[in-house]
């Protein structure tokens, strides 16, 4: 099926990481054009941009999205080359490793995921808005105007240790986006807003949590589907949701792609001793 993605130009955030890398890879050959974000390094993105066929469809541009002038600099990079921005894709976040009870964590480290996970949202999403409303925007592209926002199923089922990444995905995937979906209207009368909440996904950002074998137990325990998801899982879910031909009625909602994930194990066997 087409999905209508060709010539569309799509911003996505942390594309350098797992699940950015994917989506990017897959627009590309969806046929659309891509700025691919990244943070400190691009990593695999030069080897995309290496392909002949994408070498003038991707726009690899680095960013603190947690700084105003940063994501100012990157939307007028990705303009410049690309052209008006028509899909943005909000995939970058930090999840510390290091389990910190709320009674334990540090200020900085609250302070620092919120920077990420939900300060570097709002900046994209608003500089997104802000090249909407300008009068040099091409009206043909704001019926296909799209929101994405990655999410995690943190923020729909918590996560002990880590109540600041559960904290940021939960305000995104559900306020962040129930609002969104009610303003972007007013600017682009057919614009869209969905989130997508991925379980446990094997990424670089999972990968050393996924070697403890608790871990990796208390993730699958409660998966009907009993296996871990892969970035493609996920890209595959944004294409769809980016795409006005196939979801052109779906806005304000929150896709969970968990493998039927019921909860969370909260107790080892020992405790219940």
């Amino acid at each position: 099926m087409d999905l209508g993605l060709n010539k569309v130009h799509a911003l996505v955030t942390g594309a350098s990481g797992g699940i950015g890398f994917a989506i990017t890879k897959l627009f590309l050959e969806q046929g659309a054009l891509v700025t691919a974000h990244y943070n400190t390094e691009p990593r695999g993105l030069q080897d995309l941009k290496g392909k002949p066929e994408w070498q003038e469809k991707l726009c690899i541009a680095g960013a603190d999205l947690s700084k105003e002038e940063d994501v100012d600099l990157l939307f007028k990079k990705a303009r410049s080359e690309l052209g008006d921005i028509t899909v943005l894709i909000v995939s970058h976040g930090i999840w510390p490793e290091n389990d910190a009870p709320v009674v334990d964590m540090e200020l900085q480290q609250w302070q620092n995921t919120l920077a990420v996970n939900l300060t570097g949202p709002f900046l994209t999403t608003r500089a997104f808005l802000r090249q909407l409303r300008e009068p040099s925007t091409r009206p043909a592209i704001l019926d296909k105007v799209a929101v994405i926002l990655i999410g995690s199923t943190a923020g729909k089922f918590g996560e002990a240790g880590h109540i600041d990444y559960a904290s940021s995905k939960s305000a995104l995937q559900i306020g962040f986006c129930l609002t969104l979906k009610n303003e972007i209207v007013k600017i682009a009368p057919r614009g869209r807003v969905n989130a997508i909440a991925p379980g446990w996904v094997s990424t670089p950002m999972a990968a050393n949590a996924m070697q403890n074998p608790e871990i990796k137990y208390r993730a699958l325990a409660t998966t009907p589907l009993r296996k871990i998801g892969t970035p493609d899982d996920i890209a595959m879910q944004v294409a769809v949701l980016s795409s006005a031909t196939v979801s052109g009625h779906v806005t304000g909602m929150c896709v969970m792609v968990e493998g039927g994930m019921e909860g969370r194990l909260l107790n080892k066997m020992e405790d219940l001793a």
